[in-house]
């Protein structure tokens, strides 16, 4: 898989997106993250270390939600959803890695309504990739970038934690 290039730097598009966060959502109450797995929930985790709300932070699998699941299958590592605190009235922050077409926020968004009536969600996401299906926009981002229609970003995470991204075709 071929890198992408130097300014795409994954650690530092991902401390930007945090400085946009931290600014925006430093002082505001009831804020609770929610991260897409898999990415989603890397980037999340260290947001709420950052934040300094790791108590209200939870993990989503949007797999059973997604409009294309009869025609895709499931993945094949499914993992369980994890929202230990009172989604009801709070502001969450759903949190990806790469936005697309806006179907797994679709799904995100769906599945969380399941566990109450958030007072607001915001969505965040390392890469805006464009390509929009439905109407979905982040409220953070940290970078565009136009890839062909058989191209997939990964966001991945190495045993240091350490974040790369790589372009990969499908």
């Amino acid at each position: 898989m071929p890198t992408l290039p130097h300014e795409l730097d994954a650690e530092a598009l991902y401390a930007d997106l945090e400085r946009q966060i931290a600014a925006v959502l430093g002082s505001t109450e009831h804020v609770a993250l929610v991260g897409i797995y898999s990415g989603g929930a890397w980037l999340a985790e260290r947001l709420a270390k950052a934040l300094k709300i790791e108590d209200r932070l939870g993990f989503i699998d949007v797999s059973f939600y997604r409009d294309d699941v009869a025609e895709k299958g499931l993945h094949a590592a499914v993992k369980p959803t994890q929202i230990g605190f009172e989604v009801e009235g709070a502001t969450i922050l759903l949190v990806d890695d790469v936005l697309y077409t806006g179907r797994t926020t679709r799904a995100a968004i769906n599945e969380l309504f399941d566990y109450g009536r958030p007072a607001r969600v915001l969505l965040a996401t390392l890469i805006d990739r464009g390509g929009r299906e439905l109407p979905v926009a982040p409220d953070f981002v940290a970078a565009t970038v136009t890839l062909a229609p058989d191209q997939n970003l990964i966001l991945q995470q190495g045993a240091d934690g350490a974040l790369s991204l790589t372009v990969n075709h499908a």
